[in-house]
């Protein structure tokens, strides 16, 4: 009898969890973003935040840490309940770059977070001032290898994609260039535009408006390939640099143990929500291809992304208390 009071409690306990799974989500869910709202991250989020809450029928609310690159938010989430009811928005810093660029950083991400989906993957585009002797790619590069201790490329920080791709570039042409970090990509690019860096590898829609009234140059597109909106702008590769491929990307992690039935789930709205039509034009606006794999396709493109920046970290040497 008491044998069967604990097969039957067992199988009771089994039906309840496969039951709330079913009704996931019964109430909001938390997305904990790394930025300071307006930042690129939370433009992102908010793009896609009214459609997903109406494939989920419930709201996704944001919730703001902001500090060390990203790092407070992965805290954050990494200690939070794997009940499903929590998720970090993050880019290629927080999930890929950071464990080996700081030191007080010893966790893998992939130990602590389970893979829901990629959003984006963006190239980026290297910009000069109008008023800079380097008129294409060859140039720079050209400029780069004849005075590399005298140039310098500014970034929106220490971590960020754009110090990512040009420390990229520096070790591709094995140049010691002098990064420039600053508070955010604005103020990086009001000192390009003023000529007081020599040359800036940023995103295409920070940078679009400037390359369109003039006040900035584009020189290269960062992927392997062209794109497609911008065909006449050619690849950092092409233009000199076999081999080089930099993108920025972004995407959504689950606390380790969040069952896999509803990382499922949330995967299976994130991906429908990038796939309508409304979301698909507020990322074209933007200059900002989607993506929407799978947790499995995510998955093993995390893992190689997180390989290839601990190679890029070790072998530039970059280190930050």
């Amino acid at each position: 009898m008491k044998m069967f009071m604990k097969v039957a409690l067992g199988v009771a306990a089994c039906s309840l969890a496969t039951s709330a799974m079913a009704q996931w989500p019964e109430r909001p869910v938390r997305m904990v973003i790394g930025f300071a709202p307006g930042v690129a991250s939370d433009i992102a989020f908010k793009m896609v935040q009214d459609v997903l809450a109406e494939k989920l029928g419930q709201p996704v609310v944001p919730d703001y840490k902001a500090g060390a690159n990203g790092n407070i938010a992965n805290n954050a989430v990494a200690t939070a309940a794997p009940d499903g009811y929590t998720a970090l928005w993050a880019n290629v810093g927080p999930l890929a770059v950071n464990t080996y660029l700081y030191k007080n950083v010893k966790t893998d991400p992939g130990d602590v977070f389970a893979p829901v989906t990629q959003l984006t993957d963006s190239p980026l585009i290297v910009v000069v001032p109008k008023k800079s002797p380097y008129k294409n790619m060859q140039d720079l590069i050209a400029g780069i290898r004849k005075d590399q201790e005298k140039l310098t490329f500014g970034s929106a920080g220490q971590g960020s994609s754009m110090h990512i791709a040009g420390t990229s570039l520096a070790l591709a042409l094995d140049a010691k260039l002098t990064h420039v970090p600053y508070k955010g990509s604005a103020p990086a690019l009001q000192d390009l535009i003023a000529g007081r860096l020599t040359f800036m590898v940023d995103s295409r829609s920070t940078t679009a408006p400037f390359i369109e009234n003039g006040t900035l140059r584009a020189l290269a597109i960062s992927s392997s390939k062209r794109a497609p909106d911008v065909p006449d702008i050619p690849t950092v590769a092409e233009s000199g640099v076999p081999g080089f491929n930099v993108t920025t990307w972004q995407a959504v992690v689950m606390p380790k143990g969040t069952p896999q039935p509803i990382i499922d789930k949330f995967s299976k709205a994130l991906r429908e929500t990038l796939q309508t039509s409304v979301v698909r034009e507020r990322f074209a606006r933007v200059y900002t291809p989607l993506v929407g794999s799978t947790p499995q396709e995510f998955d093993r493109f995390w893992a190689n992304e997180r390989t290839e920046a601990k190679t890029l970290v070790e072998k530039a040497k970059l280190q930050i208390e």
